[in-house]
């Protein structure tokens, strides 16, 4: 190692080198068990709340009288400045 430095120096730093790779390495362990069990519960376990999807829903139409069409047509000019 570096001539400058004292031995005690010297084994501190391959202390802190040797815990940051035993950190890093079960950071690693951890990571990728937590991904297993996350895939292995999503696939044993589905959403009980949301029932089955049949489809997207229906859709749905009003008919307007004409009173209402031209009550519509004013309101959206009212509020959108550039039809006026």
């Amino acid at each position: 190692m570096a001539q400058n430095l004292t031995i005690i120096q010297q084994i501190g730093l391959s202390v802190l080198a040797a815990a940051s790779v035993a950190w890093v390495v079960g950071l690693v362990r951890v990571l990728r068990r937590e991904r297993v069990d996350r895939a292995r519960w999503r696939a044993v376990r589905p959403l009980r709340a949301v029932g089955p999807q049949a489809g997207p829903p229906a859709r749905e139409a009003v008919a307007l009288t004409e009173a209402e069409r031209d009550a519509f047509a004013g309101l959206v000019r009212q509020l959108d400045p550039r039809r006026s």
